[in-house]
Order: structure tokens, then sequence, then C-alpha cells
């Protein structure tokens, strides 16, 4: 404690005078020396442990040796010279088009429509083993559940991948309804088509007319009045529907998926309903209509266990269909099937899971047989509606670090001491007082009790009016002095990123979902510093404080210079992976910051192994303001009017030029950009600096009849 020593060091006699100085250059306390060769030392492989990258990530997501985060798109088959380094991706999707990029503007949502694929075919292949190992006398097929991510390509690639082994769609809303219907349509013809949430007439109307068009429709009884509309509707239409029903099961999880399940749960009939459906089809002579048994025990089902439970109780209720004359084919078993976010194979947490998909798919058909082998009931053909495990892989969120709050050795007042100390009250004053004393007796807890206590007295006289800021910030870097010598100083930086986390994380905000972030390029470096991520937007709630494994601050780099966008230094881009199920769809508008920029990337046989199927730029300014019942067309012509009305002001400025760089903005993405994409350029005329806006052939042309702002 020696040096925390000298810049307390005063006499614990009563003041005045005091001889000692106030020492403006004393340095600080080093800090702890790090060893230059362990950090050359340092590894992708250390990477991949710090960040937990094996534990999430197998067997889609790696580090390769250049230290970037590689996506190896078939999983445990992808050869080497396949593997697709996703810097190279993000680099070619955001440099400029004149050096061979595709100019779109981070964030970027890197989809790998391979990975999807993959992820189809190992849920199938997993079923397919567990039927084919236990001897179970069907089959297996399932849905998929479009509110998970309804992106038209996503949907569209599911449907394609999946029309082999007759994978179908789930709907839980009309426009679901109606984009399934048409995906369909170049589907499998015995695909499902589920039907469930709320309905009204309308909706019950287009799942009967789906029927109509030979899709596999099942409308899924939520509650016990919606078969009065079926009924009703079917003989309107002509119709003879096949009808599923949702069971509330008495298995449920404590986790915060399981709030939907269980018998107080929010879809669903109970046993007494389930008797009255039956007993009203069997009146109308429509029993047979009634096919499939579908219950759901909430997503991220921890453990095959709780699992094995829920569809054993489920199976009963199959079998009991059954005995009662429904002419039963159908068990879906719903979602549930969960990812692990963190690594850890954890049974008792919300981001993880104690099981593979193998592991899943052999508890669903083992309960199932059990149960019926048991009541003497056909093997009914198994359907699961696993959204989040299909889509949670194939996407990724880059984002970049434009800027991080700095971190300054604490510096010593340059007043002197004996000026510091005059201006202090009593009460204060005897707190400094202690402190000199206990920092020189060694007494580290006392010295950090005394330094807070002097903190507060000081603060409650600049608040009277007493202390003047420059004393204020003596104390404040005396306080923080003594906690960095005493080694409980918190030096978390904070990372500005160009991302808003309620629009593409939405779930961290809502949930306190966790996601796994990393940088995806640097890791064969030893990151040197500890960060949280914040963002563009204007709340105090748009930042990352927790990540997987229980942290409060992610492991980062140097950022080199100012960062990018705005500042001089290299880029820094940041990844947010397995965040492909429900993002997209939850993302909101808040602060107009829209969606990011997309683009499909598949592998190839080219020199980096990847091939840009597609690129979408993200939404315009105009485009968020136009969803939120803006008129960006009326805007622009009342700020047209208004640069006409101040046009002749003598400062030189083109009206036509004010105008273009308004209608860029317009066109522009909300998101932070390069200062070379921005329609204002700076100028200087003498000693005044301003921007002024281009108006050059590349500009947007403002005349009505040619200005278009919102480009496709």
């Amino acid at each position: 404690m020696p040096a925390l020593a000298c810049c307390v060091d005063a006499s614990v006699s009563p003041p005045p005078p005091y001889f000692a100085t106030w020492d403006s250059t004393l340095p600080s306390p080093p800090p702890p020396a790090t060893n230059s060769a362990a950090a050359a030392a340092w590894s992708s492989d250390h990477s991949a442990l710090l960040y937990r990258v094996d534990g999430w990530g197998a067997p889609y997501f790696t580090i390769n040796s250049n230290g970037n985060v590689s996506v190896r798109p078939h999983g445990i088959t992808t050869l080497p010279h396949q593997e697709i380094d996703l810097l190279k991706v993000v680099k070619k999707a955001s440099d400029p088009k004149t050096s061979g990029g595709l100019g779109l503007q981070l964030p970027l949502v890197v989809r790998f429509p391979d990975v999807l694929k993959n992820r189809l075919e190992s849920l199938q292949s997993s079923f397919n083993f567990a039927i084919q190992s236990q001897g179970y006398n069907s089959h297996y097929q399932g849905v998929y559940p479009v509110k998970c991510n309804q992106d038209r390509f996503v949907v569209e690639d599911i449907v394609k991948f999946g029309s082999g082994f007759r994978f179908g769609l789930e709907a839980g809303s009309k426009p679901e309804l109606l984009l399934a219907m048409s995906c369909l349509c170049n589907g499998s013809p015995d695909a499902l088509l589920v039907c469930n949430g709320f309905k009204d007439v309308e909706y019950i109307s287009l799942a009967l007319v789906a029927r109509k068009l030979h899709l596999n429709t099942v409308i899924v009884l939520e509650q016990e009045e919606e078969l009065d509309i079926v009924i009703d509707v079917s003989k309107k239409l002509g119709v003879r529907p096949v009808i599923g029903l949702r069971a509330k099961l008495r298995t449920k999880h404590s986790g915060h998926f399981g709030t939907t399940s269980g018998e107080k749960g929010k879809f669903g009939l109970t046993t007494v309903q389930i008797l009255n459906v039956v007993k009203k089809l069997k009146q109308l002579e429509m029993l047979d209509c009634l096919q499939l048994l579908h219950f759901h025990i909430g997503s991220q089902i921890p453990s095959t266990c709780l699992l094995a439970d829920g569809v054993g109780e489920a199976a009963q209720i199959y079998c009991e269909l059954v005995r009662l004359g429904a002419d039963m084919k159908v068990i879906d078993i719903g979602g549930g099937l969960g990812i692990d976010y963190d690594g850890s194979k954890s049974k008792d947490s919300d981001v993880s899971v104690a099981y593979s998909i193998e592991e899943y798919a052999s508890a669903v058909v083992q309960a199932v047989r059990f149960v019926c082998d048991r009541k003497g009931v056909k093997h009914p053909v198994l359907c699961s509606e696993s959204g989040r495990a299909i889509v949670s892989h194939h996407s990724i969120l880059v984002f970049e670090a434009v800027s991080a709050s700095s971190y300054n050795s604490p510096q010593l007042p340059s007043l002197g001491l004996q000026y510091f100390l005059e201006q202090l009250a009593d009460d204060a004053l005897a707190d400094y007082q202690n402190l000199s004393a206990a920092a020189i007796r060694g007494e580290y807890d006392t010295c950090l009790l005394y330094a807070e206590q002097l903190k507060q007295r000081c603060v409650e006289q600049f608040k009277e009016g007493s202390l003047g800021i420059e004393q204020l910030a003596a104390v404040d870097g005396l306080c923080e002095v003594v906690s960095k010598a005493i080694g409980v100083s918190d030096h978390v930086r904070t990372y500005h990123v160009n991302l808003s986390v309620f629009t593409s994380i939405p779930d961290f905000w809502g949930i306190g979902q966790l996601f796994p972030i990393i940088p995806i390029h640097k890791l064969d470096e030893k990151p040197g510093v500890r960060g949280i991520l914040s963002d563009l937007t204007c709340d105090s709630d748009g930042k990352i404080n927790k990540f997987i494994g229980g942290e409060s601050s992610l492991p980062l780099h140097e950022l080199e210079g100012n960062g990018g966008v705005n500042g001089d230094g290299g880029s820094y881009y940041l990844g947010m992976f397995l965040g492909g199920a429900y993002e997209e769809a939850l993302g909101s508008l808040h602060n107009l910051f829209g969606g990011p920029s997309v683009v499909s990337v598949s592998q190839s046989d080219g020199p980096h192994s990847f091939a840009v199927t597609r690129a979408m730029p993200g939404p315009s300014c105009g485009d968020v303001l136009r969803v939120m019942q803006h008129e960006p067309e009326l805007m622009f012509q009342s700020l047209k009017h208004r640069i006409e009305e101040i046009a002749d002001n003598g400062d030189g400025i083109s009206s036509i030029a004010l105008a273009n760089g308004i209608a860029c903005s317009f066109n522009n993405m909300p998101y932070l950009a390069a200062a070379s994409s921005c329609g204002f350029t700076a100028a200087t005329v003498g000693n005044n600096a301003y921007y002024y806006c281009n108006d050059d052939a590349d500009s947007v042309t403002v005349e009505e009849e040619q200005w278009s702002y919102c480009v496709a």
C-alpha cells in the first residue's frame, strides 16, 4: 500500500496547517503485469474455450487458424475446404460495390440455408433411427411453426428441404395460414398443415378452403366453442374437416417457458371439454373427423425425464380417444425441443438443455410406444412443432462496435492538497484524516469505508453549493486511486454498438433470454479488456450486460483508434448466435430503428467456399416512418418548401443540394454509417465550418415526378 499511503499522506492531527503537498504527477499503482509470452502464445483454441464455442456452437461453428469464426454448413459432415469464414462473408456484404462488395450497411443478419437443411435432416434422421431401433410401427413427419421466423425465404426453404420427408407447416393466425397455404402448394401433398391459435369464422373458412385445395389441413381446437364454427362452416362449404384437439396436460415444467402449460395454461381443453367434443361429434356422426391430438408443455423442455412424462400422459389421452371411437392417426407433441444456448448441458437452466436431438427423439418414441402397446392401440404418426431447434442455428446477427468508453488512470488534483482540504467541512475533513491513517496502517477495508464516506459528504457539500466542481473532481480521483490500489476498482468498459437491442434482440430485453455473443475475428489474440454492450437507442435498457456462463461482462479486444464508422480505426465485429428463432419476428421499431440487412450464404466450391445467393438491404428511414403512419413523401415536400423559403439567405448553399441531402436521409438506413454514405459533405469557408449537400449526378433528384427514395 505504499503508493496509496503517499496519495493520502497527511497529518492526522487537527488541521490547519498541512505541510504535505499533493503531487499531481504521482503515478497511480501500475496494473498487474501481463505475461507477454502468454499473450503471444494465445491461440484460437484458447478463445474457443474462453467463449465456450465448442459447447453451444457444435457442430456448426468453430474458430479457424486465422482467428475468425468459421461456419460448418453441413454440420459434422462438413469437409475442411467447405468451411466458411464468417468475416469474409461480412466483408463481401459490407464492402462498397466499387470494391467488389454488396454495399450493405450493418447490422447484418447472415443466413445459412445449408445449416437449416442440416437441422431438418438431423431431426428427421434422429426420429427415423429411434423408430427403427425401437420397432415403432409408424413414422415421423414434423411441422415448422412459422411464428418462429415468418420470413418468406426461410419458410420456402423449409418446405423445399423437407418435401422429401413430408415436412409441413403450423400456423397460428390468418396471415400465417395464408403464407403456409401458399408455400405448401410447392411441398409434399402429405405434409401436414396444422392450424393452431384462436380462430374465427374467416380463419376456419380459410383452413377448410385449404382442404378443398388438397392440402393436408388439420384444424386444432384450442377452445371448445370453436367446434361449433367448424361444424357450421364445413357444412356450408361442403368440406369434411379433419379435426385435432389440444389437451391441457397436468405435466409442466417450472422454468420461464413452462408457464403456458399445465391445467392453468392459456390454450387447450380440459378432460371434461374433451369428452364434450367427443360427444358432440358422435351425435353428428363426425367422430371420424377427430384424428389428431396436440399438446405443448412449454419451450426449452429441460430434460428427457420431463418430456417422457408429458408424452406418456398425452399418449394415455390418445388411447382413450381411440377407445371412444375417434379415428385417431396423429399425436402432435408440440414444440419444446430445446437449444443449448450456453453450452452447459444443464437441465436447471432456461438457456440450456440436458439432451441431444437423438435423445429427445428416442424419449418420445419410447414413451408413445410403451403406452400404445400396453393399451393395444396402433402406433400413431408422430409429429412435432420444433421451430426453435430448426431455425436458431442458421442465422447470425453481426454488428459493429463503433466506440468504447475509455479508461483513464485516475488523476490526482492539480490543486495543492492544502487548498483542497480548506474547502472541506469538518466531518469530511475527519473522514480524510481517518482515510490517511488507515492507508498508513494498511487497513484496506477501512480505507474503502472512509473513502466512500468522504465522497458522499463532498457530494452533499457540492449540492449545497459550498464545494466547487474542482474539489468534487479531486475527491473522485482520490477515491478511484484508493479503489485501484486495493484492487476493487471496476474497469469494465462500455462498448457502443451499431445496433438496437429492442429491434434485433428483443428476447434479451423482454424475458432475459441469453444468446452467445462473441467477436467474430481477432480470436487468435488475447482479449485485453472486459466490456458490456450499449446500443444506439436512447433508453438505459438498451444494453447487454448479461452473458452466457453467468457473466456480467464480455472479454473483448481493444478497438483500433476510435473504432469503425465515425472513428479512424479498424472495424470490430461481434456476432450474436442461435438467434434465428423469434428475434426477427418480435423486433420492434423502438427509436425507429428498423431491421438489419440480410444476406443468404450457401457453401460453394469457389475460392472462398461460399456464394451469396440473396441480399436485401435493411429498411430505410422512410420505410420505418411509413410503418408508424407517417407519410415520407409529404414530409419531404414540407421540408422542400421550407428550403425554398430560405433559399436566398446568401450563404451560397444550393437549395437543390439541401433537398438532395434530405432525400438521401429518407433513403438511408437509420443505423450509423460511414461518412462517405452521408448526403452532407463537410466544407470550410474562412473560419466557418459547415455541412453542405452534394448535388452531383449520384444524388437523388428532388423533382417531384422523379424523386424516389424508397429503393426496393
